[in-house]
Formats: C-alpha cells, structure tokens, sequence
C-alpha cells in the first residue's frame, strides 16, 4: 500500500500521521553519484585493458573486441548499478557512503522496474554526459533527483542518523540503603515520564530554574514514595527513576523467561 504525500518532506501513514523524511542533500548526492561513476569508469577500464592484453597475445580478434567492449559498457554501466542497487535494497557504494537510500517518493521500498529505468537513464545523464546532466537535474529539484529519479518516481532518502546519546541516570550513594525497601510501584507513569524528561535536560537548565523544577516534582513525587528519605529533591527523582527502571526491567525479564518455559513445554507436549 502506498502512503500519500503532503509536501516534500512528509509522508502521510495509513494512521494519517504526518512522517518527517529527509533527502539527501545535493552536495552529498552529488558526491555519492562521482562515487559510483568513479566506480563504473574503473571497472569499464579493467575490461578494456583485459581485452587489449588478449588482444596483443593473439586470443582475440578486433571484431571480437568491439563486441566485448559493447558488453563490457553495458556490464559496467547498467548490470553494475541494478545489480548493486537490488541486492543492497535501494543502496549503492556511493550511497552507502553519504548515508542515503533510493526510496519510491511515497516513501516504498524500490523495485527491479524503479532500478532499471534508473540505471537506464543512468547512462544518458551520468556516463555520457560525464554526470552533466544529474547535476543540472538534482540543482533545480527539490529533492535532489535526477532525471532517472524523476522518470522512475524515486528519491534518495536520508537513512544515516546520528547516534543519540543514551541517558541513564545512577543510583546517587546517599540512597544505596534506602533502594532495597523502598516502594516506588504507587508512581504514576505520567509523573514519572516528566521526571525523566527533567533528568534528561537538567544540565541545560539555568541553576535556579533547576532547583525550582526539582523541588515541584519531589513534592508531587513523595507522596508516592515509602519511606521518605532525607535527601536533596533531585537525588530522590534520581533515586526513583533508577529504581522504576530496575524493577520494570528485572519483571520484562521475568516475564520473558515465564514464556520461554510455557513455549517449550508446549513444543514438547
């Protein structure tokens, strides 16, 4: 099923949420298509000297070259680039350099038809034109596309992110004794969502406003927490927020390993 587009960047899901995709920019496109040519020039130069190697041996004739070398173009300007593009879903060297994937532009996974006529059309406005006519074509697109993106209905959609940085908060020392008998379960998700968005951004709050937020929320926090210790508001969020992680985890846990036994005695049964 295809998902309908509301502008350039976003495409609209089945639920009718608005998805943010991004495109590969032009320098970065422009720079993983010169990856890829480069690519097919080497590998068409390694044919032609292979043939006038056999050539000055004596195992081929001229007529015979001339029809190596047609297959030889066509192998590393055509077989090349749909064989690449398939077997790694939408991706090439060049691709996989700059971090992008060719996407149908409803946002699909391509198909052998999107690749050939890519890789057809590839031909004309990158190897005969020395790349001449992409750039013309990515310079005045929105998305960057080329004319064999243009006439296939694709684009190369960013799929390179940058990694995020993981928060996870410590058990502060003060509470090492108070964690084993402590009761945390009464908390309230919502609360605690809001006190892990506060753990999260802490350190870009301004001092004042951080001690202010912390208190607001060990005060809605304590009435949830049994027993109470006696510590600094941000080191009982901290203190709990662990803690609902450890239990949460260590009953997923549980669960798991409850329904491995029940799959197995039922595969034995």
């Amino acid at each position: 099923m295809s998902l309908p587009i509301t502008d350039e960047q976003e495409i609209l899901s089945g639920e009718a949420v608005a998805i943010d995709v991004q495109p590969v920019g032009f320098v970065l496109r422009a720079a993983g298509a010169l990856i890829d040519m480069l690519i097919g020039f080497a590998l068409f130069a390694a044919f032609i000297i292979l043939q006038i190697w056999l050539l000055s041996q004596g195992l081929l004739d001229e007529h015979t070259m001339a029809i190596l070398s047609i297959w030889s173009a066509a192998i590393s300007f055509l077989v090349l680039p749909i064989t690449v593009e398939m077997a790694l879903r939408g991706r090439s060297l060049g691709k996989l350099a700059v971090g992008g994937r060719v996407v149908r532009v409803d946002g699909g996974a391509i198909t052998f038809r999107h690749t050939f006529i890519r890789a057809l059309v590839g031909v004309l406005e990158i190897y005969l034109t020395l790349g001449g006519g992409a750039v013309i074509a990515g310079a005045v697109t929105a998305r960057s596309q080329r004319l064999g993106d243009l006439v296939a209905g694709t684009y190369c959609q960013r799929v390179r992110t940058p990694r995020l940085v993981e928060h996870a908060p410590f058990l502060p020392p003060s509470l090492i004794g108070w964690a084993p008998i402590a009761d945390v379960a009464r908390l309230p998700d919502r609360l605690a969502r809001r006190v892990s968005q506060f753990l999260a951004g802490a350190e870009q709050l301004s001092p004042a406003a951080r001690v202010r937020v912390a208190q607001e929320l060990a005060s809605e926090v304590s009435a949830f927490v049994s027993p109470l210790p006696p510590v600094a508001p941000e080191e009982l969020l901290r203190g709990v927020t662990v803690l609902r992680r450890q239990r949460e985890q260590r009953a997923l846990t549980i669960a798991d390993d409850r329904a491995e036994r029940l799959t197995g005695r039922r595969i034995r049964i």
